[in-house]
């Protein structure tokens, strides 16, 4: 493991699989843990609002998953990789139950780890996806693979620029994201699917959040997947798809009182 950022903050550590790199924020604390999971896009750092919300009673680790943010491309994007990666960085912390939180992506991982280890997951938080899944990603890959400046770069990627701030890097190359639209667009097609099975498997509690404005979470499916699964709870808050960054004191209001309870 190599860690680096001394100081108040997240520690960034890194854990080896199979020679791939799997990156993750750490920030820190004496409570529970709560592993959460990004979607689409996006790394662990999209997190650090709600761990500072959280904290200290809940110790948030981040990890940036498969082919995103600090991580190393992974040879799959399957589900069974998504679940493994998890298992492998849960063993590799020393913790044996957590708390789970994802969003998009990371909310059909966190349910489906759920579903296989149910004795690892404590409570389950997921944000704004459903137990079916038809989502298209290729339109990624009209988006400039580098530029000569960060400017550049951005008013190549036009609107989806706001959306990918957090993904903008410098590479000896010159300017471009950091993760390959190619491999988004394979994760995106092995996410898609009828995953009642795995939504409906879980006993444990769970939270379902969703943004009243999401595109990608009808209100009529978040209300039947709620209804289906025993335990399960439904907040709808004045949002978009990622609620976390939309309404981040809501959403955290909304994580907070649940894991309280539980």
């Amino acid at each position: 493991m190599t860690t680096n950022g001394p100081g108040p903050g997240p520690v960034r550590a890194t854990l080896h699989l199979d020679g791939r790199r799997l990156s993750y924020l750490d920030h820190g604390g004496p409570g529970r843990v709560l592993l959460a999971l990004h979607g689409h896009f996006a790394e662990g750092r999209t997190f650090t609002a709600l761990a500072r919300a959280l904290g200290p009673r809940h110790r948030v680790v981040a990890p940036d998953q498969r082919g995103h943010g600090h991580s190393d491309p992974a040879p799959d994007y399957s589900r069974a990789g998504y679940v493994a990666d998890l298992a492998a960085l849960l063993d590799h912390l020393g913790v044996r139950t957590v708390d789970l939180l994802g969003h998009s992506l990371g909310g059909v991982n966190a349910y489906q780890f759920a579903a296989r280890h149910p004795e690892r997951v404590r409570a389950l938080v997921v944000e704004d996806i459903g137990a079916e899944v038809d989502g298209d990603l290729s339109f990624c890959l009209d988006w400039p693979r580098r530029a000569p400046t960060r400017a550049a770069l951005l008013a190549g990627l036009g609107g989806s620029a706001p959306y990918l701030a957090d993904a903008v890097r410098e590479h000896p190359d010159g300017w471009g994201l950091a993760f390959r639209p190619e491999d988004m667009v394979a994760s995106q097609r092995a996410l898609n699917g009828d995953h009642w099975a795995d939504w409906l498997a879980g006993e444990g509690p769970a939270l379902l959040v969703r943004g009243s404005r999401s595109g990608v979470l009808g209100g009529e499916h978040a209300r039947e997947m709620a209804a289906r699964r025993p335990g399960a709870r439904l907040v709808e808050l004045p949002a978009g798809h990622s609620v976390h960054t939309t309404d981040p004191a809501g959403f955290a209001a909304a994580v907070r009182d649940f894991l309280d309870e539980e």
